[in-house]
């Protein structure tokens, strides 16, 4: 793999967990904005953030108050997330992946592990609700943005 496209990977990894810790108050939990989750657009230009955003949500995910639970399933929802962004048929589709999936895996890890008496459809609706304001409220400005740059993304694809 060339050396820009490592880059690529790590400098939106250090991105994403980076707005994820400085932003910390809003990331975690059952009502949370985690503004780094507009950053999930990205896989609809390249594949190369998909292992991208992985990686960010893994270090981001190490800081949760769910712990281990985050770093497994949280990553892996950002990562199945990602992939499905990167089928997209549609710049306005986009987002939508983040937001359902994280709304069904975080939502049920956050009603089961929480402690809090909230019932899981109730935490799937919060975190949904937060993914739909950060992604299509940030993410797809910020892909309206990012497309005028195609040309110098590295792995971006033409549609």
């Amino acid at each position: 793999m060339p050396t820009r496209h490592l880059t690529t990977i790590a400098l939106i990894a250090a991105i994403y967990a980076a707005l994820t810790l400085a932003l910390s108050p809003f990331s975690y939990g059952f009502i949370q904005f985690r503004i780094s989750e507009s950053l999930t657009v990205l896989p609809w230009i390249t594949p190369l953030a998909i292992p991208g955003l992985f990686i960010g949500a893994i270090i981001a995910n190490l800081f949760s108050p769910v712990g281990l639970y985050d770093v497994l399933f949280g990553s892996l929802a950002s990562l199945i997330a990602a992939w499905l962004t990167a089928k997209m048929p549609t710049r306005w589709l986009a987002p939508l992946p983040p937001v359902l999936i994280n709304a069904i895996i975080i939502g049920i890890l956050l009603g089961t592990v929480s402690g809090l008496p909230v019932t899981i459809p109730a935490a799937m609706l919060y975190v949904g609700i937060g993914q739909l304001i950060v992604c299509y409220g940030f993410g797809l400005p910020f892909l309206r943005l990012i497309e005028r740059f195609r040309d110098q993304i590295p792995g971006a694809r033409s549609r």
